[in-house]
């Protein structure tokens, strides 16, 4: 599928902008392979492209594996300008974007025309066209883009051309014949022939026969018998079987990659599981540890209340052992608590009154559901019990808060004298 040709009034951005944006917007049997999360990204790679490189127009064309399987796949077909000594050429070149483009580098060959052929034993450039220069091999997502890949391809194809023009014999030989150069491919600003009598670029034409390259299918043809060509010579049977070992050798290193990659991400993905539940744990044994560090602080604190109380308490027990004389078991409990003021012996008798009444009220009670008392009885009883009750605890929060001041004044009267004056 080709993007149509511009209208007068469109320009060939807008044209490529809506092919891409229809394409990629398919859904069902004729949609694209690519990830839903990589489309838009895959569109802006290749309007760079076609900006920084009219030639290279983006289209859908089948692409076929060496094991049989058909896709159809975004290419851009078109030319990459080259500098070779000085002069500026334009090799054709097809880049296909494969199902895991952008992710995974895309796949570039060399298309050359009738009167060119590949280089052979190029080091970025296989005999079937297949480029692998370091860009590729170095791809890295999501950094990595199409048109720094053609800028790459032209400084490594300038230093190293792939392509170069082939003689062809002469069907009409002449005995004087005039010195014209053989086609070559184009340079910038040429009209890709050069005429009689001109200089030929400095690229010296080869004898080689065309070597194999993508098909319009898209498809990498498997390496094939020695042909014949040329004086009726072979291909060396020694670099076919090399170069068949080079490319098991390096499909397996490949799968191989591929199985411990996708090993190590599970594992990966497992430690971050792991690493998850462990920060969960942390944070909850964190606050553990805060909430004991509390707790203790505040044992600590009741056990200093608890001592206190206990000297206290030791104190007053050695001021009033000599009080009770030798005898301990004959010590009426009203005369071992004596008070030491009248405040707290109207804050005892309240207290004992108090007490009283609430055993008077549970024996009524006691009374009441055994029968003994009639009801009306116990009803008059309780509510004359609960007056007098009510104000015996008026009366010992009233004595209370007496006792509260008279210790707050006696307080401060102990306090040593500010040094400020204050």
């Amino acid at each position: 599928m080709v993007p149509p040709p511009p209208s007068p009034t469109s320009s060939m951005a807008q044209y490529t902008q809506q092919f891409l944006s229809s394409v990629l917007s398919q859904r069902g049997p004729s949609s694209l392979p690519y990830s839903e999360d990589v489309k838009w990204l895959i569109r802006q790679h290749l309007l760079s492209l076609s900006e920084a490189y009219p030639s290279l127009q983006p289209k859908t064309a089948t692409f076929t594996h060496n094991d049989g399987r058909s896709v159809n796949l975004l290419q851009s077909e078109g030319t990459v300008p080259m500098v070779f000594q000085n002069v500026t050429y334009n090799i054709p070149v097809v880049i296909w974007l494969m199902e895991t483009y952008p992710r995974h580098p895309p796949l570039v060959f060399v298309n050359p025309t009738r009167d060119m052929v590949i280089k052979r034993q190029h080091p970025f450039v296989n005999p079937s066209g297949l480029v692998s220069i370091p860009y590729l091999q170095n791809w890295v997502y999501p950094s990595s883009n199409l048109v720094d890949l053609a800028r790459n391809l032209g400084n490594y194809f300038g230093s190293d051309p792939p392509l170069y023009s082939q003689r062809r014999p002469n069907p009409n030989p002449n005995p004087n014949p005039s010195p014209s150069p053989s086609p070559s491919f184009n340079a910038s600003g040429s009209s890709g022939s050069v005429s009689s009598g001109s200089i030929r670029p400095a690229i010296p034409p080869r004898t080689y026969p065309p070597s194999p390259y993508v098909s319009d299918s898209g498809r990498v043809p498997s390496p094939s018998p020695p042909q014949r060509f040329g004086s009726g010579s072979f291909e060396d049977p020694s670099f076919v079987y090399k170069r068949n070992a080079i490319n098991k050798l390096v499909e397996n290193v490949h799968s191989d990659v591929a199985r411990l990659r996708k090993t190590r991400e599970a594992e990966m993905e497992g430690m971050f599981s792991a690493q998850a539940v462990l920060r969960q744990r942390e944070e909850e044994l964190s606050i553990g540890l805060r909430q004991m560090q509390d707790e203790k602080a505040d044992l600590e604190q009741q056990l200093q209340m608890v001592l206190m109380n206990t000297d206290v308490l030791e104190g007053w027990v050695r001021e009033n052992e000599g009080k009770l004389g030798g005898d301990l078991s004959n010590i009426s409990p009203d005369d071992a608590i004596v008070p030491s003021d009248s405040l707290s012996k109207q804050m005892m008798d309240c207290t004992a009154s108090d007490l009283a009444i609430e055993d008077v009220v549970y024996a009524l009670d006691k009374a009441v559901q055994e029968g003994s008392i009639p009801f009306d009885l116990y009803l008059r009883n309780v509510r004359l019990l609960s007056r007098e009750q009510f104000f015996h605890r008026a009366t010992s929060v009233k004595v209370r808060a007496i006792q509260m001041q008279a210790q707050v004044t006696s307080m401060a009267s102990r306090a040593p004298p500010s040094p400020y004056g204050v």
